[in-house]
């Protein structure tokens, strides 16, 4: 995925704001952390790009690792149960919930260690075959690029819907 990551945060943050009514933290709040989290798995590309030279692919990192979301997404759930009024608690969570959503988006036609470390074998729903350069070009040429248009389209109808007419002009 190149440019779906945010607005499948933004629509993910939305479906739980209208499936929990209750919340300790303001709507904003859980839409900002429910976005992040689906871009954080991406933020160790200054690693790769700055530090490792592009040696080792980036969904090698522990930011890819599923793992480390579930854990971090169990703790946090826990923290929730045991402090239900929590604001840290439930940024947490949504946040930890956007980074899997990124981990699952990036499995549609990238690799993800998804049992690493105990495993070194990536794994993807689908190939997206190496036939132009620069590398990057054959993701836009791919099929699946139409699926990461649907999720930003779907994406601006959300807000549209949720956006007030006069808030919209300005």
């Amino acid at each position: 995925m190149f440019i779906a990551h945010l607005p499948s945060g933004y629509l993910m943050s939305i479906a739980l704001l209208e499936r929990i009514k209750h919340l300790p933290v303001p709507a904003s709040m859980v839409i900002l952390a429910g976005m992040l989290g689906a871009l954080a798995p991406d933020f160790d590309l200054s690693y790769f790009y700055l530090v490792d030279q592009r040696q080792t692919h980036h969904h090698r990192y522990v930011t890819h690792w599923p793992l480390l979301w579930l854990v971090l997404a169990a703790v946090s759930a826990v923290w929730l149960r045991c402090s239900r009024e929590s604001r840290g608690a439930v940024l947490a969570l949504v946040f930890c919930l956007g980074s899997l959503l990124h981990i699952v988006l990036d499995s549609f036609v990238g690799d993800i260690w998804w049992l690493a470390p105990f495993v070194d074998r990536p794994y993807a729903l689908f190939t997206v075959p190496a036939l132009v350069q620069p590398w990057w070009l054959n993701f836009m040429i791919h099929w699946s690029f139409a699926v990461e248009l649907a999720i930003c389209g779907w994406a601006l109808l959300v807000r549209r819907r949720r956006v007030p007419k006069a808030l919209r002009r300005a």
